[in-house]
């Protein structure tokens, strides 16, 4: 196992590799500042869409460009209750009559939780 093992180098360690040749991508330092006056610089590609804001490295905050970019507001979706969705499936007159009929039935005895059944014979059986 020791002759297959490769001297003079370990994990995580320096490459070997010289950067003559090599030619980077062109690049660009974009500015922001947080709300608590921290600035700070990121390094980005030239061809990088840059974000109107970044999480500021000091506080966490949001910080926003100081070149000038502005946010792109997002058009919201209204909140849909389960009212919507129900509405959106059946009308409130079909809802009233399923509800009826659902409370007939609970009220007599064919569907619910079996305490709700035994009660419910109790009553029968004294009113008899």
């Amino acid at each position: 196992m020791a002759e297959r093992t490769l001297r003079g180098a370990r994990l995580g360690g320096q490459s070997f590799e010289d950067e003559r040749g090599i030619e980077f991508a062109a690049r660009q330092q974009v500015g922001y500042r947080c709300p608590q006056a921290h600035e700070f610089e990121i390094t980005m590609s030239v061809e990088a869409e840059v974000p109107a804001v970044w999480e500021c490295p000091r506080c966490g905050a949001e910080a926003e460009s100081t070149s000038g970019i502005e946010r792109q507001v997002k058009a919201e979706k209204p909140v849909r209750t389960h009212w919507d969705m129900l509405l959106e499936r059946r009308s409130e007159k079909e809802l009233e009559e399923i509800l009826k009929e659902r409370l007939d039935l609970l009220r007599g005895g064919q569907i619910g939780p079996a305490h709700l059944h035994k009660a419910n014979a109790k009553r029968r059986q004294a009113k008899a």
